[in-house]
């Protein structure tokens, strides 16, 4: 995230009057909304297109997922802080919960003071984070049939037939593996020439993907590994040149 751009946040709340509140709160604290979604299904794909910074969730959803079922299906395809919303404070409950990681538990009904507060903290993290990243992160290193990355302070080998997609992270970029995700110092266009000749093709302009990997190709969209990923159209040519290459 930019130290100057405004952070996103998905609300995730199936009581809209709950839901208009809260995001008339975000708005006057200067955050920028991706959305309002009420059910678990309508949020995981909300939140692989629009890539929010953080995502608000109310735990008691309505529909077949829950707010926990949901941070779960959501972190199958990325790495999102989750903060949980919920007038429902049962061990059971905090016990599932706890295994997403969250950054926080925010009681509703909320308070004005500590929702502030805790989103302040909350957005400190996610920029010391990408700080550290900045710091100590060096370019990636391609090697025949392999890329170097550095990862928890180490250099990580990845092979490039096991990563999925390649995606554009505002200054960075994730590379997304079946295994995990790297985010990376990187700007899209510039792994995109260190990656020429390779099974790696750009096909929009936040992402790349390994066409061995596609699962489904649409008109305006395809899927890997249940990702669905944008086609753009002044790439839609050459993408389909090269699968017949294949």
């Amino acid at each position: 995230m930019k130290m100057d751009t405004k952070t996103k946040i998905l609300v995730v709340e199936d009581d809209m009057i709950i839901a208009a509140n809260i995001t008339l709160q975000l708005t006057k604290l200067g955050y920028e909304i991706t959305g309002i979604e009420s059910r678990g299904e309508e949020a995981v794909i909300h939140a692989k297109i629009n890539t929010p910074d953080i995502v608000l969730m109310d735990i008691n959803l309505k529909g077949k997922l829950d707010g926990i079922e949901t941070a779960l299906a959501i972190q199958e395809h990325m790495d999102l802080p989750i903060v949980y919303l919920t007038a429902n404070t049962d061990e059971a409950s905090f016990i599932r919960a706890k295994k997403t990681r969250p950054y926080a538990f925010i009681p509703k009904p909320l308070n004005p003071i500590q929702f502030r507060r805790t989103l302040a903290l909350l957005v400190e993290q996610i920029k010391e984070r990408a700080t550290k990243i900045e710091e100590s992160d060096v370019p990636i290193e391609v090697l025949n049939d392999r890329i170097f990355v550095r990862h928890n302070g180490k250099l990580v080998k990845l092979l490039l037939e096991d990563i999925l997609y390649i995606e554009a992270d505002r200054n960075y970029s994730k590379i997304v593996t079946s295994d995990g995700v790297f985010l990376i110092t990187n700007t899209l266009k510039t792994i995109e020439n260190e990656l020429k000749n390779s099974s790696f093709l750009r096909v929009h302009r936040s992402y790349m993907v390994n066409i061995s990997k596609l699962d489904v190709l649409a008109d305006k969209h395809l899927e890997i590994n249940r990702k669905v990923i944008p086609l753009g159209r002044s790439h839609k040519e050459l993408l389909y040149s090269r699968l017949q290459t294949i």
